[in-house]
């Protein structure tokens, strides 16, 4: 039998073709690690979500082309639209999630999808020869339990970076964050995400990063609602609203395509 499946663009500006594409898959029941592997790497997106009904809510499992990953908020969203879109939970309703980062939920508001994501603020510390492998100079770095995180002095620094991506990947954990305060009349604060490592060399918009950016910038800024846009070729807006120890993401998302997984699950 033939499953669905979607491709959606999610955290995306107004322009088209931005944000970050992650494919959905929904199943009827959990197929072998294998099987979902073999499916991210021929979607060749940066996630694909799976996703399987489960009294009430949704377990989900992220996979981009090489493994998988703990944590994604762009595909996570990707999902809940793609979800109410298409009529499997009513548009009114709440999508819940239950992930290897425990249970998230999604709700619709103003147009945007708004996740309650666990904060994942990073720690200071050293993050030896990260800042060489971006070309850049930190003012500040530190890590949390999935990413290194370098800030610098303003977002042409950011826009101008040219990371070595064999020295990026050879820093360990699943990727390196690279933020800065926006320049005067933009967004909050601008970042890109770089993760050869994990099979991705930039990512277009990163949900999980902004679990991390949101709080880390509401500290410096003294503010617990902001936006945050993401620099790379495609580009991506997310808004970040700390409460506690959670983080709201809210973007935009726009389906590009639909069909059926004509391959059987194993």
């Amino acid at each position: 039998m033939s499953r669905p499946f979607a491709l959606v663009d999610a955290f995306v500006t107004e322009r088209p073709w931005s944000g970050n594409p992650a494919g959905v898959c929904l199943l009827e029941a959990w197929p072998s690690d294998a099987w979902m592997q073999g499916v991210a790497a021929e979607m060749n997106q940066a996630e694909t979500a799976f996703l399987v009904a489960e009294a009430g809510a949704f377990g989900l499992r992220w996979f981009t082309p090489s493994v998988e990953v703990d944590l994604c908020g762009h595909a996570t969203l990707a999902s809940a639209h793609w979800l109410w879109e298409s009529g499997v939970i009513p548009a009114t309703s709440p999508a819940t999630f239950r992930s290897k980062s425990g249970v998230l939920t999604a709700r619709q508001e103003s147009g945007l999808v708004v996740l309650d994501f666990p904060a994942e603020a990073p720690q200071p510390g050293d993050a030896p020869g990260v800042g060489e492998a971006l070309g850049v100079r930190p003012v500040w770095t530190g890590a949390n339990r999935m990413d290194w995180f370098v800030v610098v002095g303003s977002q042409a620094e950011v826009e101008a970076a040219a990371p070595h991506m064999d020295a990026v990947r050879a820093t360990g954990l699943r990727g390196v964050v690279l933020t800065a305060r926006a320049a005067p009349g933009g967004p909050d604060y601008v970042s890109r995400f770089f993760a050869p490592q994990s099979g991705i060399d930039e990512d277009p918009v990163t949900g999980s990063a902004h679990c991390a950016l949101g709080p880390y910038w509401s500290r410096v800024l003294g503010q617990d609602s902001l936006v945050g846009e993401q620099l790379s070729s495609r580009r991506g807006r997310v808004g970040t609203a700390v409460r506690g120890d959670r983080v709201l993401l809210r973007g935009a998302a726009r389906t590009v395509t639909s069909g059926n997984m004509l391959v059987q699950p194993e």
